[in-house]
């Protein structure tokens, strides 16, 4: 005999607990709704008692009758879910609901005639048949009501869960996708740093050893600090002043390299790693690209949680149009989409120029 091990877990306890509580409340509501409605006919119709007497008819009433309300309801909903599951055929699902509400309706009048009337009423509402016409269809309406309200919280129920699912995978696609571009552009600044390293190898300069040193800085920062989700701007600014004197070991004094900040907050948080491609970009295809002198203008302004960042750098004017169109720059375009709802990025190239002036709210971060 094959035995069967259950294992709860807290999380489990907790869920159903949590929906049991749920149901329970919401049947409190329910009868306190319809002790109001059946008060206020109560109160109209056997004007001789008084409020506590019509309190205690309406209340009692309703929480008896709900004995074939309940069961009917959760019958109601299993047949609900196996025609949605598409788990019974549709005639079976039809026969046993109008079986259920025949032996409701049968049930609900059994408990009004022998219970309600003599023993909450107190005799007063009068005599009447047992099954009549008019007492099944009042019946079958209350039944009916019943049904429809719990039928509409389930199904809201369910379109909640449907939208928190839809929600919880729209989050996860767009954390992976930004995980993704994070660690798409680690490569391509890798790739740009080495070539200069290359090039100085090359050159067999005394400067190697300094800038393989800065580059372990700032690989070390990568793997350690930028995958903890946001940095303060003062360490962003740290990663730039270190990137920028890794590239001044390659061009000397060739390049013109000017950072001027201006911020408020220096603890203010930012994502990591979002302004260091514009100025790979401004080294990667603005200087490295000019056989004169060159220059590279750097203004970054924090002020009151909104961030003001200019790249301007100096480049001949070659006839290209694919500028903006590299990994780097596309890559930290759609980090931005992803991360900051409340940006704006405008990149003007002229024949000598490539400027980029991105304006954050960094206050208001989409935390994907």
């Amino acid at each position: 005999m094959t035995k069967f091990k259950y294992s709860y877990t807290f999380g489990d306890f907790y869920s159903m607990n949590r929906r049991l509580l749920l149901h329970i409340l919401f049947w409190i509501i329910y009868i306190l709704f319809e002790s109001y409605l059946e008060y206020s006919w109560i109160s109209v119709k056997y004007t001789q008692l008084g409020f506590l007497q019509h309190c205690k008819m309406a209340f009692g009433g309703e929480v008896i009758i709900c004995l074939a309300k309940i069961p009917l309801s959760y019958f109601v909903i299993r047949q609900l879910n196996h025609f949605n599951a598409n788990s019974s055929p549709l005639y079976r699902i039809i026969l046993f609901t109008l079986a259920g509400f025949v032996l409701s309706i049968l049930l609900y009048r059994v408990i009004v005639y022998y219970w309600i009337l003599p023993y909450i009423y107190m005799g007063l509402y009068g005599p009447q048949p047992l099954f009549g016409f008019e007492q099944n269809v009042n019946a079958f309406l209350d039944l009916v009501f019943c049904c429809m309200i719990v039928v509409a919280a389930k199904q809201y129920r369910l379109a909640e869960s449907s939208r928190k699912k839809a929600d919880m995978l729209s989050k996860e696609r767009l954390e992976a996708e930004l995980k993704f571009l994070r660690a798409q552009t680690n490569p391509h600044f890798l790739f740009n740093t080495l070539n200069n390293i290359y090039a100085l190898a090359r050159k067999k300069s005394d400067l190697t050893a300094d800038a393989v040193m800065r580059l372990s800085k700032l690989l070390r920062f990568m793997l350690y600090e930028s995958g903890n989700g946001l940095i303060s701007i003062a360490n962003e600014v740290k990663v730039l002043n270190d990137y920028i004197e890794l590239e001044k070991i390659r061009y000397n004094n060739r390049l013109k390299i000017q950072l001027i900040q201006s911020i408020d907050n220096e603890q203010q948080s930012i994502i990591p790693l979002i302004l260091l491609p514009f100025v790979d970009n401004a080294f990667k295809h603005g200087a490295s690209e000019s056989r004169f002198d060159s220059f590279i203008d750097i203004y970054i302004e924090v002020k009151k949680g909104q961030l003001l960042f200019i790249v301007k750098n100096s480049k001949e004017d070659d006839g290209r149009t694919d500028l903006v169109e590299s990994i780097g720059l596309g890559n930290v375009q759609r980090q931005l989409q992803l991360v900051y709802p409340e940006h704006d990025l405008k990149i003007e190239k002229r024949s000598d120029t490539f400027t980029i002036t991105l304006t954050i709210n960094l206050l208001l971060y989409a935390t994907v």
